[in-house]
């Protein structure tokens, strides 16, 4: 794997944010601010479907905010990848960016699961989620808030 991380590291976009603390610190600023877009737009959504909000119809708001956090999440990962691709060999023996990559392919899948699960059709056809809805809504706060948590910890190990 060493190999695969040299390779990556001397890629141009990451000799580019390697020698350019100003790209390296937009890209830094792109990959906060997509965050805020995703876990802004995820945690709206799963509180309203635990129940929070109803006054906005579940049909109008949960399409939209869906949407959002897909691009915030598509965001995310573009940033991350350039992040990731300035120090490759320390990120990847890094337990806290493990965990972190872990903890967003579950609330990934787990988003994918309530997408592709007939449990979301029938919450915007009735306008409230189904208790089986509602746990998967919680999970993917959990998830999302931990690997938060575990992006801030990378720092620190």
């Amino acid at each position: 794997m060493d190999i695969i991380w040299t390779w990556l590291g001397q890629l141009p976009h990451a000799l580019l944010l390697q020698r350019s603390s100003t790209s390296y610190l937009l890209v830094n600023a792109a990959h906060i601010a997509a965050l805020g877009v995703l876990l802004g737009s995820i945690m709206s959504l799963d509180l309203r479907l635990l129940g929070g909000f109803r006054q906005v119809p579940l049909a109008v708001i949960g399409p939209f905010l869906s949407r959002m956090a897909a691009w915030g999440l598509g965001l995310a990962v573009l940033t991350g990848f350039l992040l990731f691709s300035v120090r490759p060999a320390e990120y990847a023996d890094n337990l806290a960016f493990l965990c972190k990559v872990g903890l967003v392919a579950l609330a990934v899948l787990n988003a994918w699961a309530v997408h592709a699960g007939p449990r979301w059709r029938e919450a915007l056809a009735a306008g409230k989620a189904s208790s089986g809805l509602r746990v998967q809504a919680l999970c993917s706060i959990v998830l999302w808030l931990a690997a938060v948590v575990a992006g801030r910890w990378i720092g620190f190990l």
